[in-house]
């Protein structure tokens, strides 16, 4: 039985003001307006049986005053996974289950979202239970307590006990945003988790989730008025605070390759590479470097010559994707999760746990491929490829219509009026010389933050630093060709100075916050 609530982890005007735009979304209509400081995108689809909300806060963890890392997330679960005023939050599972509706919460560093779906016959019921939980959390003790729990044991148990593939993805996170707050998982730190109190929590709500940070989106089969209802009573029942523009610091400089190894019993070596970027959705390159990405390692699929090469020919592992900007799954599909935008982004391959045998040769081999993707750049054969895949791709990305809403929430706040209409427009006119060039501007394979959790981690620096060949192992027949190229692979030199590695045991991990500056 699948009860009806899920978490998930993921971050103005004072005058009236109402503009209206109005676009077709296939047989929906879809209107973009600002009013009472409320930024809100409605998509009506009046045959649709369900009802999706989203009420998107530019709140998150980037916002966790220093020492308290994990009160956004904290303050999300109160309101997610809490009760309201008039309602506890066993009675409000009780009320939602009959429905079949669904209340989720995610949180990352810029932005938290609650989001409620249910079907149109029970939206005027569910939805003040909706409101109040954003406008009238019932902060109780016993709530603070299960989700302030919750969170820790995410960070001590499942992330540095259970999920060395997240592990790795957030070790990498931490070296390449050390003293930047990006740096700390948004769930919280150990330590910053557990000084969290109630009265902190009360004052964040109070704070951080105001009408001014709120993108509101509505879509489904709702009722005429109703979307003007629900601005209204939230524009009003919400507190007011003017919203400062984040201001965030520029990453700190990678210089040549820096290795964080993180020591934990584990049966396969996980690997995460990366370097920060200066390219968002905001940027035209963006479109061009979907392109060249795809080429190198679209996720889950067999589409990126990562994928091809490391799992395909090799059967190293079982995926290895790059990516242009943070990636996270969205739930069980392959296709990435709304609502988790950032101001600043990063390039990244991640390495699926490889063998411990065959973790060097891994690593080599994916930088290799990244040094021949900047050196070489896409030929006209793969970059027409490589588009019409994307351009097909993408519209998948909106198979329900939450996804649909999130992705148009995304798209105001990188300034765009429909990302994926923009992508259907860009790519045609994009030229292989465009792409190639966006490669030379934005990627590189010389100054590198690699995050490996591995056992017998001190060792595994040492095999770094020898550059030794590393002659992989297979479990089966591969071609003469294959075994010709491993010659050059086994043998490609990583320049990594004695000092730019780092062994970590996993125990210390995501203690305390390396940033300890304070924002907005």
């Amino acid at each position: 039985m699948r009860l009806p609530w899920s978490l998930v982890f993921a971050g103005g005007c004072s005058a009236l003001l109402l503009v209206t735009t109005v676009f077709a979304i296939g047989s929906s209509a879809a209107r973009a307006q600002q009013v009472i400081g409320i930024e809100t995108t409605a998509v009506r689809i009046p045959n649709s049986p369900l009802v999706t909300l989203r009420a998107a806060f530019r709140t998150g963890s980037v916002n966790d005053p220093f020492g308290k890392n994990g009160l956004n997330a904290v303050t999300a679960l109160m309101m997610g996974r809490g009760g309201t005023q008039l309602m506890t939050y066993e009675e409000i599972t009780q009320a939602l289950y009959p429905w079949s509706a669904m209340i989720d919460v995610q949180f990352d560093k810029e932005m938290t979202v609650i989001v409620g779906e249910v079907h149109r016959d029970h939206v005027e019921t569910f939805y003040p239970i909706f409101r109040d939980l954003i406008v009238a959390p019932r902060f109780e003790p016993s709530d603070f307590s299960r989700n302030r729990e919750f969170l820790v044991n995410a960070v001590t148990s499942t992330l540095r006990g259970t999920d060395d593939e997240e592990l790795g993805k957030q070790a990498l996170n931490s070296l390449l945003y050390e003293g930047h707050p990006y740096g700390t998982p948004v769930q919280g730190t150990e330590n910053g988790l557990r000084s969290v109190t109630l009265n902190d929590v009360r004052g964040f709500h109070a704070a951080y989730f105001t009408a001014d940070n709120l993108m509101l989106g509505i879509a489904g089969g709702y009722s005429e008025g109703f979307a003007e209802k629900v601005e209204q009573e939230l524009s009003t029942s919400l507190h007011r605070r003017e919203r400062v523009p984040l201001s965030l610091p520029q990453p700190r400089a990678i210089d040549g390759i820096e290795v964080l190894l993180v020591e934990k019993e584990a049966i396969a070596t996980a690997i995460s590479i990366g370097f920060p970027i200066e390219v968002t959705r905001r940027q035209d390159d963006f479109f061009a470097l979907m392109v060249a990405n795809s080429y190198l390692g679209e996720h889950r699929t067999f589409n990126g010559l990562l994928m091809q090469k490391m799992r395909g020919d090799r059967g190293l592992n079982y995926g290895d994707y790059s990516y242009i900007e943070n990636f996270i799954q969205d739930g069980g599909s392959r296709f990435p999760m709304p609502n988790i935008p950032r101001s600043q982004q990063y390039f990244s391959i991640w390495i699926r746990p490889v063998p411990h045998h065959n973790a060097h040769f891994a690593l080599r081999q994916a930088i290799r491929e990244l040094k021949f993707l900047v050196d070489d750049g896409l030929s006209q054969e793969a970059f027409e490829a490589s588009r019409e895949f994307l351009l097909n791709y993408s519209k998948l990305h909106v198979q329900t219509t939450s996804r649909r809403l999130g992705y148009l929430l995304d798209s105001r706040f990188y300034g765009h009026r429909d990302f994926l209409e923009e992508i259907q427009r860009r790519l045609p006119r994009l030229t292989v010389d465009e792409v190639n060039a966006a490669i030379r501007r934005h990627l590189q394979y010389d100054n590198l933050a690699i995050a490996i959790v591995t056992s017998d981690a001190e060792e595994f620096g040492g095999v770094l630093l020898g550059n030794a060949p590393s002659a992989p192992s297979y479990g089966g027949a591969v071609t003469d060709e294959i075994l010709a190229e491993d010659k050059a692979i086994l043998s490609y030199e990583l320049k990594i100075d004695p000092y730019d590695i780092e062994v970590v045991p996993v125990d210390t991990m995501f203690e305390s916050s390396s940033w300890t500056g304070v924002l907005n």
